[in-house]
């Protein structure tokens, strides 16, 4: 049975997790956000209580 011999799907399985490991990675961390997060102010906002009605 051909799918017994493991040295052409060996080569395939290592190819491809070269692949996944160092090619897609170094792609997507090159990409660039083009909205990056503004900071924040440091103000606290004011919270106020919420007077129930029934209570």
């Amino acid at each position: 049975m051909p799918q017994l011999n493991p040295a052409p799907w060996f080569a395939i399985l290592v190819f491809s997790w070269l692949v996944f490991l160092i090619i897609i990675p170094a792609k997507v961390m090159s990409h660039i956000s083009p909205n990056e997060p503004a900071t924040m102010d440091s103000k606290k906002h004011k919270t106020e209580s919420w007077d129930w009605p029934w209570q």
